[in-house]
């Protein structure tokens, strides 16, 4: 008798009743590595083509900014320095009001916090949410965090494409 149709269903039908039991059990994982936080809906903003960059920081400073809001641009000013040799990669965006000598000047979108940076991807996708902080520490802090989801995913990037850029 023929063993192979028996061996060859057990070997799909398993991994598929497997994967329905994580599901049904409501399995996940406890923690993710990125300090940023996820967007619950699409947000695209219209990045500009012509910087050819792979990453957009975009800092949300709408005409209802408060005072906090306002402290970020000085942040985002030091952010330059803090990319290194990263910087040819990453553009800046300023979403609303404010002038920046360093950063694009988009529309501002109310979806998104005052204040608050974003990660942006080439194509325009807001990926994740760095809110502001009230003590400028924590906000030092959280633009580590920052910085250190981006390096991930340059590196991520470079190794997917086989190291050409």
């Amino acid at each position: 008798m023929n063993k192979v149709p028996g061996l060859f269903l057990a070997c799909c039908i398993l991994p598929l009743i497997v994967a329905w039991g994580v599901l049904w059990s409501g399995w996940q994982p406890d923690s993710t590595t990125n300090k940023g936080s996820f967007l619950t809906q699409e947000v695209v903003l219209n990045v500009p083509e012509q910087q050819h960059k792979s990453w957009f920081i975009a800092l949300n400073q709408p005409d209802s900014c408060t005072e906090l809001c306002l402290g970020q641009l000085a942040l985002m000013e030091q952010l330059t320095v803090a990319l290194g040799k990263h910087r040819q990669q990453v553009g800046l965006l300023l979403l609303g009001q404010g002038q920046s000598d360093k950063a694009s000047v988009l529309p501002e979108v109310p979806s998104l916090s005052p204040g608050a940076f974003y990660l942006v991807d080439k194509h325009g996708l807001v990926v994740l949410e760095y809110l502001p902080q009230r003590d400028q520490t924590a906000n030092r802090v959280l633009l580590k965090g920052l910085l250190k989801d981006l390096k991930k995913l340059l590196s991520y990037e470079r190794s997917s494409s086989g190291g050409k850029s």
